[in-house]
């Protein structure tokens, strides 16, 4: 991998998993979410995406139920990262959920303009599924 073709920012196309037991196959977050990652030269990296179709907004506050629902539907994280041949390692230091505040491995593969991260195992943050994930970028 040429770290320096993964500098950059890139914008998501698509983010889907597969659960493991049944292969089953659906869009992550939802069928056209927004996210971006960037890979930056000092070594650190910054991931944010979110399904479009969250609640909206409101100025005078969310039930819990809300903040359930926004947190479910978004993640976010920051970190430094490190190339491991076909590997990407992502050194979590701040995320939106505690519990990825530790490495994160993504098998990487660049297609032109187009990033990919696949064959990422997981679980499922909702369904508690092991899952397999797949997310494509393209870069800006």
């Amino acid at each position: 991998m040429d770290a320096q073709a993964l500098i950059g920012t890139w914008k998501m196309i698509s983010w889907t998993r597969r659960v493991v037991a049944t292969g089953e196959v659906s869009d992550a977050m939802g069928a056209d979410p927004v996210g971006y990652i960037a890979y930056q030269p000092d070594g650190r990296m910054m991931a944010f995406v979110a399904n479009r179709q969250r609640p909206a907004g409101r100025r005078e506050g969310y039930s819990d139920a809300d903040k359930a629902t926004l947190f479910d539907t978004m993640l976010a994280y920051t970190a430094t990262y490190t190339l491991e041949g076909d590997r990407v390692v992502h050194h979590v230091d701040a995320a939106w959920d505690p519990a990825w505040q530790e490495d994160q491995i993504r098998p990487i593969r660049l297609e032109g303009d187009r990033l990919v991260i696949h064959n990422a195992p997981g679980k499922d943050l909702l369904s508690s599924q092991d899952v397999i994930f797949r997310l494509e970028f393209r870069k800006l």
